[in-house]
């Protein structure tokens, strides 16, 4: 299939591009020169394949779930990137991310973290690559994601708190740009998803295109096609998403739909839902959608889920919702809560409370018995214990 690429300029139709202070342009105009050379390189593809196989443990299983089939009144898979070493789907891009900054000769890794799966997976990377790393993360998310915080630690890893604004991912990515603003020679800061300037979200997404690549050679060989009737993946700054969207782009058959976080209402200011309430701007070097005031200022977000609260989404998100090549949907946290409880007790599998985002929206589907429906299933609730515990006797 033809790769799912921006233009020369990092664009997705007018979303995109590299919005970055002077003293990061070298760094991001080396990213650009060399990075797609790099990955397409036979020596790059056979580590990173080698790696994905033997410590990640790819290809993840898809799974039938028969219950959620026989509640919906269709046939639902569970692609259980929640199987992968570290627990979500976040170590497909820290293994292809480590690998290129190998290969451009920097000596340390930077990194942001929300729900800190993202940081686990960096932290463990560098612990393998025998790279010194630094990740930054909310306050908030520090206490309400505390195992990850611990996991960081014993990898060898320096977590440190971002104290402003709203104390989340938002804030714990100003940071790390900081960081890398200080050390832009022998530093390269792992993005965690498919946001942030050009070559970044390109990066990112075809590093987690192996969720979709497998899924076609899954799907075919349990259905008898490679194309769902529907993708279901939630959405915060979007990888996951992406991962399981980028070989299904120019598929006619199949329905992609991202899930983003409501938190408490979009008609509250307690939401992160960015498609249902932002507007055009420019947030972490690209152009995208955001939640902001009229005059330009960021409105902090809210979701029950720290992977989630970010105020904006990923630029190629922004254009498959305007070209209409994906729906852009939302589900509350109260939503979110059920959908995790409902998988966890018909099919003993405890989610992410991201991928509760995506499991949500089955109850709003008229869905046919034929329909086949692939739900990205990215993280597990290991991290989530604490949260889900408050509402176990609600």
């Amino acid at each position: 299939m033809k790769k799912f690429k921006p233009n020369t300029e990092g664009f997705y139709g007018e979303y995109g591009g590299a919005f970055v202070p002077e003293m990061l342009y070298p760094n991001v105009k080396q990213l650009q020169a060399e990075y797609q050379k790099i990955i397409d390189s036979s020596d790059f593809q056979a580590e990173f394949n080698l790696l994905l196989h033997d410590y990640v443990g790819r290809p993840s299983p898809l799974y039938f779930s028969k219950n959620l089939s026989r509640k919906y009144g269709a046939q639902i898979y569970l692609k259980r990137e929640d199987l992968n070493h570290t627990g979500a789907h976040k170590i497909n891009n820290t293994i292809g991310q480590i690998l290129l900054a190998k290969r451009l000769g920097k000596k340390r890794i930077i990194a942001e973290t929300g729900a800190g799966q993202h940081g686990v997976a960096t932290a463990t990377v560098c612990a393998l690559m025998g790279m010194e790393c630094k990740v930054f993360m909310g306050e908030i998310d520090m206490a309400r994601q505390k195992p990850n915080v611990d996991r960081m630690r014993l990898l060898g890893t320096e977590v440190v708190p971002a104290k402003s604004g709203s104390k989340t991912l938002k804030d714990a990515t100003n940071e790390a740009i900081r960081e890398w603003i200080n050390n832009p020679v022998d530093v390269h800061y792992i993005i965690g998803s498919v946001v942030g300037p050009h070559p970044y979200p390109d990066m990112v997404a075809q590093f987690q295109s192996i969720i979709s690549a497998e899924m076609k050679k899954q799907l075919l060989e349990k259905t008898g096609s490679e194309s769902p009737d529907y993708i279901i993946a939630c959405l915060g700054g979007g990888s996951n998403a992406m991962g399981a969207f980028y070989h299904y782009i120019d598929d006619p058959k199949t329905k992609l739909i991202a899930v983003e976080a409501a938190g408490k209402g979009v008609e509250t200011t307690e939401t992160a839902a960015s498609i249902a309430l932002g507007r055009k701007g420019i947030i972490h070097g690209s152009k995208t959608y955001l939640i902001q005031t009229d005059d330009g200022q960021i409105v902090e977000p809210y979701s029950i889920s720290a992977g989630l609260d970010y105020p904006g989404i990923g630029p190629v998100h922004a254009y498959l919702h305007d070209s209409g090549k994906a729906e852009i949907v939302n589900a509350t946290d109260m939503e979110a809560l059920a959908a995790g409880f409902e998988l966890s007790q018909l099919e003993g599998i405890i989610p992410a409370l991201e991928s509760a985002h995506a499991l949500a929206h089955l109850p709003k589907m008229k869905l046919k018995p034929s329909d086949v429906v692939v739900v990205n299933l990215s993280g597990r609730g290991d991290k989530d214990m604490q949260t889900y515990q408050k509402f176990l006797n609600v």
